[in-house]
């Protein structure tokens, strides 16, 4: 997949993600090895996507470390695709982009809702802080700020007075 980051924006982490995962079949390709899938026919079959985009897109999440290829058979080689460690890592991830889908829907109009195993209840997923507990989709409370490696440029993006001059003007 060409690059499509701005040089600006390499230091991002959100831009770097995107660039990963953001393109559409690599998502769905994600979801669907979360949900066990990982044979080239299983994903094809799956997703009816052409040979050649899923070939495309199983190479880069190979390369970029998200899926492992392994043979299964050897005569003829045949392989499959599992998640990493770093690929599995993206399920919250997943989780919360289906759980922000589903919370747009009546209940009646989801195709896909997240469970317990153990009792078959649905869940709600949410993101929070791991050590308070708290939820983070409060804007005023939890802001990004320049980490230790920021450029000058994201330093400047991210001083309070940078952010202050972004608020709303509360009429």
């Amino acid at each position: 997949m060409p690059a499509r980051t701005r040089k600006e924006d390499r230091e991002c982490p959100l831009s770097a993600t995107i660039e990963h995962i953001g393109e559409w079949w690599t998502l769905l390709l994600l979801h669907d090895a979360f949900d066990g899938y990982t044979r080239f026919d299983q994903f094809q079959e799956n997703l009816r996507i052409s040979s050649s985009m899923l070939t495309s897109r199983l190479k880069t999440l190979v390369a970029d470390g998200l899926l492992e290829r392994r043979p299964y058979q050897t005569n003829p080689v045949r392989h499959e695709y599992v998640l990493t460690e770093l690929g599995r890592s993206l399920r919250p991830v997943i989780v919360a982009m289906a759980a922000w889908g589903n919370a747009r829907l009546a209940p009646e109009e989801r195709s896909m809702i997240l469970v317990d195993t153990a009792t078959g209840e649905e869940v709600e997923p949410v993101v929070i802080d791991a050590k308070t507990g708290r939820r983070l989709d409060d804007s005023r409370a939890y802001v990004f700020t320049a980490g230790p490696a920021a450029s000058p440029v994201m330093r400047a993006r991210y001083t309070p007075a940078a952010r202050e001059s972004r608020r709303p003007i509360s009429r």
